[in-house]
């Protein structure tokens, strides 16, 4: 079974950055996508950007330049670096994990984490 938590979130003004944190509980296969979607009261659930196990990284238009997805594998964490936020970020942010092959912010992903909470104020 695999387990997802994710940490980090809080509130910034606009212009600020936060880290968010993803840790990964329990066994996972070599090959992997993991990515971060959010969430906004009222707005569809939309993806932020996404990474596999050779490191290669895919990001929606709305984080290119601004967002940056890393993992430590030695400490099984997935991360997401935001910059320069807005208020139109302000989202709960989840973060996935899927083994079906392909690796893109979208798509079905079975594992998923409780979520954490960004709110940017303007």
């Amino acid at each position: 079974q695999v387990q997802l938590v994710e940490s980090g979130g809080g509130s910034v003004q606009a212009g600020g950055s936060l880290t968010l944190s993803c840790g990964v509980f329990g066994y996972i296969y070599t090959s992997y996508c993991m990515a971060w979607f959010r969430q906004a009261p009222g707005k569809e659930r939309e993806g932020v950007a996404a990474i596999d196990s050779d490191g290669t990284t895919t990001y929606a238009d709305s984080a290119k330049g601004r967002f940056t997805i890393t993992q430590d594998n030695a400490k099984n964490t997935l991360y997401l670096q935001m910059n320069s936020l807005k208020p139109e970020d302000t989202a709960m942010y989840y973060c996935a994990l899927t083994f079906a092959g392909y690796c893109y912010p979208g798509g079905e992903f079975p594992y998923w984490g409780q979520g954490t909470q960004v709110t940017v104020s303007s």
